[in-house]
């Protein structure tokens, strides 16, 4: 692929490439363009290169996952050594929509999932990907994909109903022994 179409691929997929590398990132805007600016830099000065082995798409998100989680461990080693806190994060106006009460729960839920399960499952729901794809970005098998996805859906599903049950409201056609009939 030339340098001509290789900009107007990275173009048509930037909103997409950002959405996944804040999802990268635990949510950082300010992280995530770090990493994607290390990722065109890497794609552009022909560090990585696309060998058609799979959609752009897919090896796109795979450089934005792998740089993404070494610039992490490179911040948590600076972090390790040094005496400096890390900076914190607060959000700006955009993020005044994620701030309704079910989107809150939602994130907190997907937090406490296992890396792996929540980056299925944002590939899968927030960039359409199959599973295949899911797999081949994420380094893994397709049959561990699945499984990942599969957990990850049954415990977020569990996470979220939990404060329900909390408050004696049973969702999914379980018996609720308050209710009036």
């Amino acid at each position: 692929m030339n340098g001509a179409a290789l900009k107007v691929e990275l173009e048509r997929h930037h909103p997409a490439s950002y959405g996944w590398a804040r999802s990268c990132c635990i949510r950082n805007p300010a992280d995530a363009e770090d990493v994607l600016q290390i990722v065109y830099l890497k794609i552009l000065e022909g560090k990585a290169h696309f060998r058609g082995e799979s959609s752009f798409k897919t090896w796109l998100f795979a450089v934005i996952r792998n740089t993404a989680l070494t610039e992490r461990r490179r911040q948590l080693l600076r972090l390790r050594f040094s005496e400096v806190a890390p900076p914190s994060f607060r959000p700006g106006p955009e993020l005044a929509l994620e701030r309704s009460e079910r989107q809150a729960r939602f994130q907190a839920a997907l937090r406490q999932l296992p890396r792996r399960q929540r980056e299925v499952l944002h590939l899968v729901f927030y960039e359409d990907f199959s599973l295949q794809e899911a797999s081949a970005v994420m380094g893994i098998s397709l049959g561990s994909a699945r499984t990942h996805y599969e957990r990850g859906k049954k415990r977020l599903r569990a996470l979220l109903s939990a404060p329900e049950r909390k408050h004696g409201i049973e969702w999914r056609r379980q018996s609720n022994p308050d209710a009036v009939s």
